[in-house]
């Protein structure tokens, strides 16, 4: 009879100890699961706060105030009246800019204007770069004591001055940018498909325009039951760039398109798309850029509600 109640003891404290034992192990991976998604939020904070600093920096996409066209020829450049190419900031007259039928741009800027090249005094006539030269950068031409400055942009075969100014209402009078909750499960495991090396894309922007781009594969993920796919296009810097648009688009988030960037795939031709690092092109805050749109396979039927929302108009309030 001891003997019994001995066993009968014995089985109920392993018992006890096993159900210890997993409840525990329970709240160990409980704890580790919650860790693991404060930390997966504050790297999505930190995330947002830098695409806040790089967006409202003194040259951002918020500065930007003017997008001229050029015509082959010379035109003179500055705020007056009288100048062919009219800016909505500078002094009277920046100077003359030259653009050839061959694309070369060449600049005289004004004497004691106060103008600088890529930063330092102008001291005579200049070759300028455009932004799609292959080698050098644009060149940035200066003026109102740094504050405001022009680059010559390509878009197609066409040319343009791009202007920006730091005391720009679009930057001084910018708050924030509403954005989705935070959802690790739009952080989703992608698989890359590669096209044929060389292969290009052509992707429309925002005026219109037709431009082709490296096109390196297409990621693909599911969600939902369903299987979705992206074109990638690669702008040189060895990125995957998803330019994409979905249910939410033109509802929540900006009619055009977002964009997001992913890393190239490992070994087994995976990489990860994370959709709270989703965000608004630059022709979502101004006028005066050439965003590309989503080639009509990234027009996805599904409502991506991660990342960020449209931009707020003038005196709305946010409501995330």
């Amino acid at each position: 009879m001891n003997r019994m109640l001995l066993s009968v003891s014995l089985a109920i404290a392993t018992l006890t100890l096993g159900a210890c034992d997993r409840g525990q192990s329970n709240a160990a991976n409980e704890a580790a699961a919650r860790a693991e998604k404060t930390a997966y939020e504050k790297q999505i904070i930190q995330w947002r706060a830098d695409r806040v600093k790089r967006l409202t920096k003194p040259d951002g996409w918020l500065s930007l105030v003017g997008m001229h066209w050029l015509e082959v020829g010379n035109t003179r450049v500055g705020s007056a009246e009288d100048n062919g190419t009219r800016l909505a900031v500078g002094p009277p007259h920046v100077g003359v800019l030259r653009l050839s039928k061959d694309g070369s741009l060449g600049f005289e800027p004004e004497a004691d204007a106060g103008i600088t090249i890529d930063g330092q005094p102008a001291q005579g006539a200049v070759t300028l770069n455009s932004d799609a030269d292959p080698v050098a950068a644009a060149t940035v031409v200066g003026f109102n004591k740094g504050d405001a400055s022009f680059i010559v942009i390509k878009r197609g075969d066409r040319y343009a001055l791009r202007v920006r100014d730091a005391l720009a209402p679009t930057r001084t009078g910018f708050r924030e940018i509403p954005y989705f909750p935070i959802d690790p499960s739009f952080r989703v495991k992608a698989r890359f498909t590669a096209h044929p090396p060389g292969s290009k894309i052509d992707i429309i922007n925002i005026l219109g325009m037709v431009e082709p781009m490296d096109n390196p594969g297409t990621v693909t993920f599911d969600r939902d039951g369903k299987t979705f796919t992206l074109e990638a296009v690669d702008e040189g810097d060895h990125r995957l760039f998803l330019v994409y648009a979905d249910r939410t688009s033109g509802h929540e988030s900006y009619a055009a398109a977002r964009f997001l960037y992913a890393q190239y795939p490992d070994a087994q031709g995976n990489t990860i798309v994370d959709f709270n690092e989703g965000y608004n092109p630059p022709c979502a805050f101004t006028a005066y850029s050439t965003c590309p749109m989503p080639p009509l396979r990234n027009r996805l039927d599904l409502a991506i509600t991660a990342g960020e929302k449209k931009p707020l108009k003038p005196g709305t309030e946010i409501v995330n």
